[in-house]
C-alpha cells in the first residue's frame, strides 16, 4: 500500500460535504455584509447578507461570534476556494412546509409585512414569502398601502404554489367576517334613542358617516345641528371623536342624529321669541326678498326687505353684509312652523321729510318773473288789440272824435313835411314871425 501524502491525510480528517446539503456550523467571524463559518471542513463556508434574509440587513447586528447556525450548502466551491452557504433558503423551505399546512388546512397566518410593492404586500413567515395582492387587502379599496409596512396582519393563503413561485395570501376574507360578527353583536344590543360613541370615517357632500362599533352609522346633514349646516367638511373631518343617538334603525341601516331635545333652541320659544321682544343677532345668508339672522344657535328669523329701513331698500346686500350684528324687534312668532319675522324698521326714529330747494327756488323765480312782466305791462302805452274793429263799433264812435282825429293827422303831417323841407335858420325864422303874429 502507498503511502498518503499529507494533503490526501489531511482530507481523511474532514468530511466530505455536497451541494444543497444542511449543516450545522459555527460563527468565527463576522462583518457587516458576511460571515465566516466554521463548518468541519477544509475550507470556511461563507454567510453573504443576501443569503441570510430577504431583508438588507448588518449581520453585526443579528449575528455574535461563536453562535451556531444551521444552514444549506449552495456551493462547495464558490471559486475562492470557500463554501457557500444560505441560511434565507433553507429557512424558506421550512417556511413553506408550514404554509402549505396552513393552506391545507385552511389555518389564519399572521406575520409582518417586510415591503411594499406595486400591486400589493409582501409578507415574511419565517423566511418564506406571501404576496397579497392589493384587492385582498381589505374590504374597500385602498390605493395608498404604506400604513401596512413593519404591520403585522392576518390572513389566509388561497393559492400555493412554490414551483410557480405563486403563494398568494388573503386578508379581505378576514375582515369581512370580522365586521359581520362585529355588527351582529351591535345590533343585538342597540335601539332607537341610545346614545353611541363614534369615530367619522368619510364626509360627503350630505352627511358624515359614522363608526359606531361594528357598523357605520349615516349622520345626516339635516341632523347635524338645530342650525343651518351649510358644508359638512366645515364641521367634521375624518377621525373625529363624536357622541350621537340612534334616530332610526331600517334593517341594516342606522341613522344617527346630534340634535339631543334637551339642547333644542325652541324650548320655551313661546317666551324667549315672543312678539314685541328686541333681539341682537348675526346676519347667516341672505336673499333677494330678505336677510336670515341667527338670533340664537339653531335659530334663524326673516327679516324682509320691506323692514330693514324706513326708506326704500332695493336688496338686503345694499345695507346689510354676512356676519354683520344687528338689532331688531320681533313682529310675528309661528311656534308650529317654527317661523320668526323680524324688523329693524321699527325701532328706527320717523324719518323728517326731505326739503325741496329746486321746488322753491322754481316758485320764486315765477313770481319775480310775474312782478317783472306786470311792470312792463304798466309802462307800455295801451294799445288797440284788434286790427280789425267791426262795423257796428265804428258806426258807435262819435263824430266828434273822428274829425278831430283827422285834423290832427293832417297837422302832423304837414309838419313833418316842413320840417324836412326847412332849413334850422328859415325854420327859426317862421317860428319867430308865428310868434309876432
Amino acid at each position: 500500500m502507498s503511502e498518503m501524502s499529507f494533503e490526501q491525510m489531511l482530507d481523511e480528517t474532514f468530511k466530505t460535504i455536497h451541494n444543497g446539503e444542511v449543516l450545522e456550523g459555527k460563527v468565527i467571524s463576522v462583518r457587516e455584509d458576511e460571515a465566516v463559518l466554521n463548518i468541519g471542513y477544509k475550507a470556511d463556508g461563507i454567510l453573504t447578507r443576501d443569503e441570510y434574509s430577504n431583508t438588507p440587513v448588518d449581520l453585526t447586528t443579528v449575528i455574535s461570534v461563536g453562535d451556531e447556525l444551521t444552514v444549506k450548502v449552495l456551493k462547495v466551491n464558490d471559486g475562492d476556494g470557500q463554501v457557500a452557504l444560505s441560511y434565507r433558503r433553507l429557512a424558506a423551505e421550512k417556511a413553506n412546509k408550514k404554509i402549505e399546512e396552513a393552506y391545507e388546512n385552511k389555518e389564519v397566518l399572521k406575520a409582518p409585512v417586510v415591503q411594499i410593492l406595486k400591486g400589493g404586500l409582501s409578507v415574511d413567515v419565517e423566511g418564506g414569502r406571501v404576496f397579497i395582492p392589493a384587492s385582498l387587502v381589505s374590504d374597500v379599496f385602498e390605493k395608498n398601502l404604506d400604513k401596512y409596512l413593519n404591520q403585522e396582519i392576518e390572513f389566509v393563503i388561497t393559492e400555493f404554489n412554490p414551483r410557480k413561485r405563486r403563494i398568494i395570501g388573503d386578508r379581505k376574507q378576514l375582515v369581512v367576517a370580522e365586521k359581520e360578527a362585529a355588527k351582529k353583536a351591535l345590533f343585538e344590543k342597540i335601539s332607537v334613542g341610545d346614545t353611541v360613541e363614534g369615530v367619522v370615517k368619510s364626509v360627503v357632500d350630505f352627511g358624515a358617516f359614522v363608526d359606531i362599533g361594528g357598523a357605520d352609522g349615516l349622520l345626516h346633514i339635516s341632523e347635524m345641528s338645530w342650525g343651518r349646516v351649510g358644508n359638512p367638511r366645515k364641521v367634521f373631518k375624518v377621525g373625529d371623536k363624536v357622541t350621537t343617538f340612534i334616530k332610526e334603525i331600517n334593517d341594516d341601516k342606522i341613522a344617527l342624529s346630534l340634535k339631543f331635545e334637551d339642547t333644542n333652541p325652541w324650548i320655551n320659544a313661546t317666551e324667549k321669541f315672543a312678539v314685541g321682544v328686541i333681539v341682537t343677532g348675526k346676519v347667516a345668508r341672505m336673499t333677494d326678498f330678505g336677510a336670515f339672522v341667527e338670533i340664537e344657535p339653531g335659530v334663524d328669523a326673516l327679516l324682509h326687505v320691506s323692514q330693514i329701513a324706513r326708506h326704500h331698500v332695493e336688496k338686503p346686500s345694499d345695507e346689510l353684509k354676512i356676519g354683520q350684528e344687528i338689532e331688531a324687534k320681533i313682529v310675528d312668532f309661528n311656534e308650529e312652523e317654527k317661523k320668526i319675522s323680524l324688523s329693524m324698521k321699527v325701532l328706527l326714529p320717523e324719518e323728517e321729510p326731505m326739503e325741496e330747494p329746486v321746488a322753491e327756488e322754481i316758485k320764486t323765480d315765477a313770481v319775480e318773473e310775474a312782478v317783472v312782466e306786470t311792470e312792463n305791462v304798466a309802462d307800455e302805452p295801451e294799445t288797440v288789440e284788434d286790427d280789425n274793429p267791426s262795423k257796428e263799433e265804428e258806426n258807435e264812435a262819435p263824430a266828434e272824435i273822428i274829425e278831430n282825429e283827422t285834423e290832427k293827422s293832417v297837422e302832423v303831417s304837414l309838419e313833418d313835411e316842413s320840417k324836412e323841407d326847412v332849413e334850422p335858420e328859415e325854420a327859426e325864422e317862421e317860428i319867430k314871425s308865428e310868434t309876432e303874429e
